[in-house]
């Protein structure tokens, strides 16, 4: 069994932050690959079906983004899926907009939904760090990622999660260099 989690905050006025994104993708996800009907459980939205004939969840966390962790401890330890198997999809500043970078474990650079995961679960998980650019101030920071992306970006963002859409065979088989050069070279 494999779990997807998409980070974000579930307020209406978040719903194009560019702090969203991990939200973004789990919605394409469930769409692309017809996953049930969202339903409230483990303080989430969770769907379920198959992808590539393998079991998996999708969560979108409604514990907003600092307690992200909270509701991805929930779900594993109730379908008991190892740590192994999770696969988080959320912004990062440190990476230019349009960029996605694929990892396991590692550092949460700062990220409070990250840093909430590694305390809920531990660290040995995949995560798929989707850039959002960095301003040139770090005083606008926490503006930059609430803020909603532009017109400009919303097209481009749509052209990077059909990629990344498209690449889902390559994650679930943990090819993570191959998953983000894939999507990088498109």
């Amino acid at each position: 069994m494999l779990l997807f989690v998409g980070l974000g905050n579930p307020t209406r006025d978040s719903e194009n932050n560019r702090h969203n994104i991990g939200f973004k993708m789990i919605d394409a996800i469930n769409l692309k690959f017809s996953l049930s009907k969202q339903k409230p459980k483990f303080k989430g939205l969770l769907t379920t079906g198959n992808v590539n004939k393998k079991k998996v969840y999708a969560i979108k966390p409604l514990t907003f983004m600092n307690n992200s962790g909270i509701c991805i401890r929930e779900i594993i330890e109730y379908f008991k899926i190892d740590a192994e198997n999770v696969f988080v999809f959320h912004d990062d500043l440190d990476i230019d907009f349009g960029k996605v970078k694929a990892k396991f474990g590692g550092s949460s650079a700062g990220h409070n939904g990250i840093e909430s995961i590694d305390k809920f679960i531990g660290k040995d998980y995949s995560r798929v760090r989707i850039g959002i650019g960095k301003p040139k101030s770090k005083d606008v920071v926490i503006d930059h990622v609430l803020k909603d992306f532009d017109e400009d970006e919303k097209i481009e963002l749509e052209k990077i999660i059909i990629n990344i859409i498209e690449s889902i065979p390559i994650l679930l088989d943990k090819k993570l260099d191959l998953f983000s050069s894939t999507i990088n070279n498109k």
